[in-house]
């Protein structure tokens, strides 16, 4: 399944593993208590934190990050799992390309 998306083409499916696990549906590897929030308020550069209703990532905890960083911002998608750019693209694209755009007049 993961092999008919593009972005999963070249996984390394060696590394993958041993950092997240074997599941996307629970972390067990190297990364299971692995928690940098304490570090968010340290990142001072404009960040996009992604959510999406249908993703494994639990959306209010992504909505969360953004408050948590300097000049973060919050996206999220409706209609969207963890692959949101395809699966809502229009939300997604819209979102990047006004936080893009944003950027770029300074509005930060």
């Amino acid at each position: 399944m993961m092999a008919s998306i593009p972005a999963f083409a070249s996984l390394n499916k060696k590394l993958y593993t041993l950092m997240q696990g074997p599941s996307e549906m629970g972390a067990s590897g190297k990364l299971v208590n692995w928690d940098r929030t304490a570090d968010l308020s340290k990142i001072t550069v404009p960040t996009l934190v992604i959510g999406a209703k249908y993703d494994t990532m639990d959306p209010a905890h992504m909505e969360k990050m953004a408050t948590l960083l300097k000049k973060g911002r919050y996206l999220y998608c409706a209609n969207g799992s963890h692959m949101a750019m395809y699966d809502d693209q229009k939300t997604y694209f819209e979102g990047v390309v006004k936080f893009v755009k944003d950027l770029d007049q300074g509005r930060f």
